[in-house]
């Protein structure tokens, strides 16, 4: 039993996964300032359907999972599951979040769901194994959760709140997976994805991570602008967190930057959308007590 479950916690990419739910959350707590019984069906219905899509990616990555030194033990290459048996896995996990997405949700959060399952698995996935650059319309797939969990709270999804929210998510998704993949550009250069390092140098790419990352932390001060933070204090510390997040980042423009430092930056910008994540919430919820 404790290999299935670490099996069905690998195919699912739980951790991933549950980030993807958190934000769901954070979606739902925005709108309705408050967390009630509303949001259980929607938010479970993320989870489902989020693991769903992750064991299709391991379904359509298992071929080159296995000439990747990081990902040859996953359970399709190393034979721990069969082919047949992700295939099921799949649909199941899909339907029960489909399911629970339309009860707790509506037709509006169920087609968001499924634009996310189609635009990672479908779009995404298969363009990374052309383009390098596939990562900044593949991140299209953080900014929808937040919005599903908006409308299962009752808003409208061209509300200029979720849309500054949805885009800051979308913002952050791209240094975040910029980083990471640099990280392990030998592994995918291996497998024979395109890779950045082969695009642009050290400098180039360190410089361009900069513009990416100050992005994210501008839009994050734009936040308050939509009328989404009620306390002023708040306001304040996100104003002063996209500073700090800018001002750490500045050594990526000095001459002398190596892959190395690409770790720490990918550290620090997931540190700060934490943050963020959880000062907002906490707007919300200190109004609703």
């Amino acid at each position: 039993m404790t290999e299935k479950l670490k099996i069905l916690g690998e195919l699912t990419k739980i951790r991933i996964t549950v980030f993807v739910t958190l934000t769901t959350v954070f979606g739902y707590i925005c709108k309705a300032e408050t967390i009630d019984t509303g949001i259980i069906l929607p938010v479970i219905g993320i989870l489902f359907l989020a693991c769903g899509s992750a064991v299709i990616n391991h379904i359509q990555e298992r071929k080159t999972d296995a000439l990747m030194e990081r990902t040859k033990n996953r359970p399709l290459p190393s034979g721990r599951i069969t082919l047949i048996n992700a295939v099921m896995l799949a649909v199941v996990l899909s339907l029960i979040g489909v399911t629970l997405l339309m009860i707790g949700a509506g037709v509006i959060g169920v087609a968001l769901g499924l634009l996310n399952l189609v635009w990672y698995n479908l779009i995404y996935t298969p363009l990374k194994k052309r383009n390098a650059l596939a990562i900044i319309p593949g991140s299209l797939v953080g900014a929808i959760p937040p919005a599903v969990g908006w409308v299962a709270a009752g808003g409208y999804l061209l509300d200029p709140q979720i849309i500054i929210l949805s885009f800051f998510f979308f913002i952050w998704q791209i240094p975040h997976f910029w980083l990471l993949l640099l990280a392990l550009s030998k592994d995918y250069e291996k497998a024979g994805f395109p890779t950045l390092t082969k695009l642009f140098s050290t400098e180039q790419l360190a410089r361009i991570t900069f513009v990416w990352i100050a992005s994210t932390a501008a839009t994050a001060v734009l936040i308050p602008l939509f009328g989404v933070i009620k306390f002023n204090a708040v306001a304040g510390i996100i104003f002063l967190l996209g500073i700090w997040l800018t001002i750490k980042a500045v050594f990526l423009l000095k001459p002398d930057i190596n892959k190395n430092n690409f770790g720490t930056a990918f550290r620090e910008i997931n540190i700060f959308v934490v943050l963020i994540i959880i000062l907002l919430s906490i707007d919300k919820l200190l109004i609703y007590f």
